[in-house]
C-alpha cells in the first residue's frame, strides 16, 4: 500500500510541494486541504471528495473572476514576443446566444488560452456586427428605435458570454453601429470612390408595390411575395451604389496559391471568382451621330482582339431596355422578341474610338452573370455567324505563323505583338485611361452595396445638380444617422424623410445639394473589422499601420462555412485594397481558417411539412408519432431554429451540466469542421462527465498520497517502479507532442481531449493497488 502511495506522489509531482499546511484530515466526506495543494483548488480550505454538479459549479465560480481578471489585461504589441491573433466571427446582437455561438467562441477561447500558455502575445477580440435589417424590423414591430433595441441586446449578450467563462480581449471591443466605427467605414468608402472603385448605376431591386418600398432578399418569401404586405414583388430599376470588386478579381484569384492553410475554402473562393480570362470595356452610345450621354460596359474574353469588333451585344433584359435610360424607347422599337435585332444605336469604344452597332440578342441569358458582351468574329464562331447574318463588317486581327504561334494584325500599335503581350498591353492601357481593362471572369459581378434602409452606415456622398456626386470631406466624417421619428416600413428610404439632414450645401460649389439617403450593406462593416481590432481607439485613422503590421495577418480565423464565400471574398477585397493604399504591408488578411460545422437539433415533422414541438411527439413506440393523431413522423437532424422547435438554450444547458462540462462536450463531440448532432444521451456527454470525475479522483488520491507532508523521493522507488515511471514519462511527452500538433496544425480539439483522457487514465491506473484493479 505504501508503495502505491509513493508511486502516486511521484507520478503527479508536477504539483507544487509547499509544506505549510500539515496533514490532511478526513471530516464528513470532505478533506481539509494542506496549504501546498492550494494550487489545485481551495475556496474553503476543504476538498470535496465527490465531483458533483454542485462541486463543478463551485469550482467554476471560484475561477471565474480570476480568469476574467487575467484576460482583461490589455494586450499591447510587444515585438519582443511572437504574436498570435485568433479571431472568431463577431455576432449580430440578436439578443440571445445560440449553441452555434457557444461552439465557435469556445473553440477560439480554448486556442487563445493554449497560445497564451506557450508565451505568445495573444489577442482574442470580440465585437458586434450591429447594423442590419432585423433591428429595423424590430423597431417597426415594437415601436422602438433600432439603437435602443441593439444596445439592449449587446448588454444582454455580453453578460451571456461572460457567464460562459469566455475570455475575450474586451479592451478591443468594437460596435459597428457606433459613429467611432462607421466613421472609418465611410472613410474607406471615400478612398474607394477616389480610386474609381465605387460608383453608381441602375440595378434591379425587389419592389413592394403596396408599401412602395425596396425589399431585401430576406423579405421576399418563397412565393415571391412581400413579407409585410403580401403583395407580389416586382423587379424595378433604381440607381444603386456599387464597389468594383471585379477590379481585384485576378489578383485575388492568384493570391489563393499563397493560402495553403485554407483547406476546403480555396476551391469555393476560386469558383466564386471564376476564371479571370477577360475584361470589361466601356463604350459611349450615339444615335444619328449624336452623343447621348449614355454609357455601356461590355465583357470580352479576348480583349487583345478588340480591333476586330463587329458589334456589341446586349440581352433583352438589359437595363437599357427597362430602366430610366434615355434610349429605352429607341431600343424597344428595334426589339423583335426571339430574333437578333440590329439597332440604330452605335457604341464607341472609349479605348480605340471604333464605332460598332449595338445588337439585341434573341436569347435573354448570356454566359455567367453577363447581360452584354463584345462581338469579335476573329475569336468566336458565334460572333462570326451573327455578323454575317446581319451583314456587319469586321476585320481579321489574328495572324497564325508557320510555327503555330499567333500574333496581332490590323490592331494599331498592338500590331505585331503576340496575343499574350497584346492582352497585357491593351488591358493595362484601358486601366490607365479608366475605361475598363480589369481582368476578371464572366461570372463575377461588382458588389451592390446600396440598401434603402435606415439602420446602416450612411453613404458619405452628396448629390449636387451642378457638380454631380461629391464625397463628403474627410474632416467632416462621420456622417451620422439623423433621428427619424417613426419607422413604418413603407415608402422610400427612411433617411429621405429627415429633410433637415438631407438638404445640405455641396462640399465643392457650396450650392444647394442633397445627401445620399441609401445606407451600406452590412457586409461592408464586417469587411474590415479585423483591422480595427488592432487599434480600436484610434481617432486619427482607421488603424495605425505599425500596429496592423504587427498583429496582421490574423493567425486563425474561425467561423461558419456559410461565410466561406461572400464574407471572405469581401474581407479579402478590402485587405487587398488597403495594401494598395499603403495602409498595411500584408495583402491577405487571414493565415489559417477554421470553418466549424453546425450544431443540429432533432426535428419531428408531419407529412404536411409542419414541425412539431417535442411535447407533441409520442416516443414510446418503435417509431415517433404525433401524440394526438398518431401520424408517423419524419425525424431529421437540422440546423437549430425556433421555427423547427429544435433549438437548445445555452443557459439552460449550462445550468443543467455546468460550464466546463458543456464546453468539453462541444469540443469532444466532433472535429470542429464537422456538424454536431445535439443529443446529450450519446456517448460524448457521459464520456466527458466520466473524464472529469476521473480527473477529480486522480487529484483526490494525490492529496491523500501527499497528506503525510513529505515529498516523494525517487530513490525510494524499486527498479520496477522506475521502469514504469520512465514509460509514463515517455507517454506524457508523446501526449504533449500530439496535443501541441492538434492545437497548432489541424485544430482537432476532440483529439486533444482524447489524448488527455488517455493520459489521465494512465496516471489513474498506476495509482491503483492490485486488489483495487481486481
Amino acid at each position: 500500500m505504501a508503495s502505491a502511495w509513493r508511486r502516486l506522489g511521484f507520478y503527479v509531482s508536477f504539483l507544487k510541494s509547499q509544506q505549510d499546511g500539515g496533514p490532511g484530515i478526513i471530516s464528513g466526506g470532505r478533506r481539509v486541504i494542506p496549504g501546498w495543494a492550494r494550487d489545485i483548488y481551495s475556496a474553503t480550505g476543504e476538498w470535496t471528495k465527490e465531483y458533483t454538479l454542485q462541486t463543478r459549479k463551485e469550482v467554476e465560480k471560484w475561477w471565474h473572476h480570476r480568469i476574467k481578471e487575467q484576460a482583461s489585461k490589455i494586450s499591447e504589441a510587444d515585438k519582443s514576443k511572437p504574436k498570435f491573433y485568433v479571431l472568431s466571427m463577431f455576432p449580430y446582437p440578436s439578443g440571445k446566444l445560440h449553441m452555434g455561438h457557444v461552439r465557435v467562441y469556445t473553440i477560439s477561447d480554448t486556442i487563445a488560452r493554449f497560445q497564451k500558455m506557450r508565451g505568445m502575445q495573444v489577442i482574442n477580440p470580440m465585437g458586434w456586427d450591429a447594423f442590419g435589417l432585423p433591428a429595423e424590423n424590430a423597431a417597426i414591430e415594437r415601436n422602438l428605435h433600432p439603437e435602443s433595441w441593439t444596445q439592449s441586446n449587446i448588454e444582454h449578450m455580453r453578460k451571456q458570454l461572460d457567464r460562459l467563462g469566455l475570455c475575450f480581449s474586451w479592451d478591443r471591443e468594437i460596435t459597428t453601429c457606433l459613429p467611432d466605427y462607421y466613421r472609418w467605414t465611410q472613410y474607406l468608402f471615400i478612398k474607394l470612390y477616389e480610386a474609381g472603385l465605387a460608383y453608381q448605376k441602375e440595378a434591379l431591386v425587389n419592389w413592394d408595390p403596396v408599401d412602395q418600398t425596396v425589399l431585401a432578399n430576406e423579405q421576399v418569401d418563397e412565393h415571391g411575395c412581400s413579407w409585410r404586405s403580401g403583395a407580389k414583388v416586382e423587379q424595378k430599376y433604381l440607381r444603386q451604389w456599387f464597389i468594383k470588386t471585379t477590379a481585384y478579381a485576378k489578383a485575388m484569384q492568384e493570391a489563393l496559391v499563397d493560402l495553403p492553410e485554407w483547406y476546403g475554402i480555396k476551391g469555393m473562393q476560386a469558383h466564386w471568382i471564376g476564371d479571370c480570362v477577360g475584361c470589361h470595356l466601356d463604350f459611349t452610345l450615339k444615335v444619328d451621330g449624336q452623343v447621348t450621354g449614355e454609357k455601356l460596359t461590355a465583357y470580352t474574353a479576348t480583349p487583345e482582339a478588340i480591333y476586330g469588333t463587329s458589334h456589341v451585344a446586349i440581352s433583352p433584359n438589359h437595363r437599357l431596355l427597362h430602366g430610366h435610360s434615355s434610349l429605352k424607347e429607341t431600343f424597344r422599337k428595334a426589339l423583335v422578341p426571339g430574333k437578333d435585332c440590329l439597332t440604330p444605336v452605335m457604341a464607341v469604344n472609349m479605348l480605340t474610338q471604333q464605332e460598332v452597332p449595338v445588337v439585341i440578342l434573341a436569347k435573354a441569358d448570356l454566359e455567367g452573370s453577363l447581360d452584354s458582351r463584345i462581338g469579335i468574329p476573329s475569336t468566336s464562331p458565334e460572333d462570326t455567324t451573327l455578323a454575317q447574318t446581319l451583314g456587319l463588317p469586321y476585320s481579321e486581327v489574328i495572324e497564325t505563323l508557320p510555327d503555330g504561334t499567333e500574333r496581332m494584325s490590323s490592331s494599331a500599335e498592338f500590331t505585331g505583338m503576340s496575343r499574350q503581350d497584346a492582352f497585357l498591353a491593351l488591358t493595362q492601357q484601358a486601366r490607365r485611361k479608366r475605361v475598363g481593362g480589369d481582368v476578371t471572369s464572366h461570372k463575377l459581378k461588382d458588389w451592390l452595396i446600396s440598401r434603402q434602409r435606415y439602420w446602416g452606415t450612411p453613404i458619405p456622398m452628396v448629390h449636387c445638380p451642378a457638380c454631380g456626386p461629391v464625397p463628403v470631406p474627410l474632416q467632416d466624417l462621420p456622417v451620422t444617422l439623423p433621428h427619424v421619428p417613426s419607422f413604418t416600413g413603407k415608402g422610400g428610404s427612411p433617411l429621405a424623410t429627415a429633410s433637415e439632414w438631407v438638404n445640405c450645401a455641396c462640399p465643392r460649389c457650396k450650392g444647394a445639394a442633397k445627401r445620399e439617403t441609401d445606407t451600406m450593406d452590412t457586409f461592408v462593416d464586417s469587411a474590415w473589422y479585423y483591422f480595427r481590432y488592432t487599434d480600436p481607439q484610434n481617432t486619427q485613422s482607421p488603424f495605425n499601420a505599425a500596429l496592423a503590421d504587427y498583429w496582421m495577418p490574423v493567425d486563425l480565423y474561425i467561423g461558419g462555412k456559410e461565410h466561406a464565400v461572400m464574407h471572405l471574398f469581401y474581407a479579402r477585397f478590402f485587405s487587398h485594397f488597403c495594401h494598395d493604399q499603403n495602409m498595411v504591408k500584408h495583402r491577405e488578411p487571414f493565415h489559417k481558417l477554421l470553418a466549424q460545422g453546425l450544431i443540429k437539433g432533432q426535428t419531428f415533422r408531419l407529412p404536411s411539412g409542419q414541425y412539431l414541438q417535442r411535447e407533441e411527439v409520442d416516443l414510446t413506440g418503435a417509431v415517433p408519432v404525433h401524440a394526438e393523431t398518431k401520424e408517423r413522423l419524419e425525424v431529421t437532424w437540422e440546423k437549430m431554429s425556433k421555427s423547427k422547435h429544435n433549438g437548445v438554450d445555452p443557459e439552460e444547458v449550462v445550468e443543467q451540466y455546468g460550464i466546463d462540462t458543456v464546453r468539453l462536450y462541444i469540443l469532444f463531440a466532433a472535429p470542429p469542421e464537422k456538424d454536431i448532432l445535439w443529443d446529450v444521451k450519446t456517448d460524448a456527454l457521459p464520456g466527458v462527465l466520466r473524464w472529469q470525475q476521473r480527473l477529480w479522483a486522480l487529484v483526490t488520491r494525490f492529496i491523500e498520497a501527499r497528506a503525510p507532508g513529505t515529498a516523494p523521493r525517487p530513490q525510494l522507488l524499486s527498479d520496477e517502479e522506475r521502469a514504469e515511471s520512465k514509460k509514463l514519462w515517455e507517454y506524457k511527452n508523446s501526449v504533449i507532442s500530439e496535443v501541441t500538433t492538434h492545437f497548432t496544425e489541424d485544430f482537432s480539439l476532440n483529439s486533444v481531449i482524447s489524448q488527455l483522457m488517455g493520459l489521465s487514465s494512465a496516471l489513474l491506473m498506476r495509482t491503483l493497488t492490485p486488489w483495487e484493479v481486481r
